[in-house]
């Protein structure tokens, strides 16, 4: 007698609140800082980009998506103007891609920022990273530069997306 395998164990996706401190967010940041470092061919240092103080309540927010307590994903906001949130470090694990995972990241983001009163979200990603362009055109977002220049014409791309501030 032999026994069919069932279906794998189903994971637990949550969002965690945190800070760039956090022990946890440590593998996800020094991977996007070898990817970055590796795709512009330059030393990227992204702990003297921004104080870690801009990603923190109330003007940001710093998020980890974590499968069974292991990180996967993160994202993080800071204030860009009174009515805009800038997002910045949207980044999946190595291991994790293509599960939609940036997209789980990004949604947060815009529920964080829009119950803080954002309405609007503005971002940046540089031109050898298709994949991250390619998330922010599926997601609604609007670029703010010509789709049918070379992206490394352009230099960091800019998007831009209008969120709705949820009614209580």
């Amino acid at each position: 007698m032999s026994t069919v395998p069932g279906p794998p164990p189903a994971t637990r996706l949550t969002i965690r609140h945190t800070t760039v401190h956090d022990p946890l967010a440590r593998p996800l940041l020094e991977e996007l800082t070898h990817e970055y470092s590796t795709r512009y061919e330059k030393p990227v240092d992204l702990s003297q980009e921004y104080p870690a103080e801009e990603f923190a309540p109330p003007g940001g927010a710093f998020l980890l998506l974590l499968e069974d307590g292991s990180p996967v994903a993160g994202g993080a906001y800071r204030r860009y103007d009174a009515h805009t949130a800038e997002f910045k470090r949207i980044w999946t694990h190595s291991a994790h891609r293509r599960r939609g995972l940036a997209r789980r990241v990004l949604d947060a983001l815009e529920r964080e920022a829009a119950g803080r009163g954002c309405t609007r979200v503005f971002l940046t990603t540089g031109p050898r990273q298709p994949e991250a362009k390619g998330l922010y055109l599926a997601a609604g977002y609007r670029p703010l530069f010509d789709l049918s220049a070379a992206p490394e014409s352009i230099g960091p791309l800019p998007f831009e997306k209008h969120l709705e501030i949820p009614q209580p």
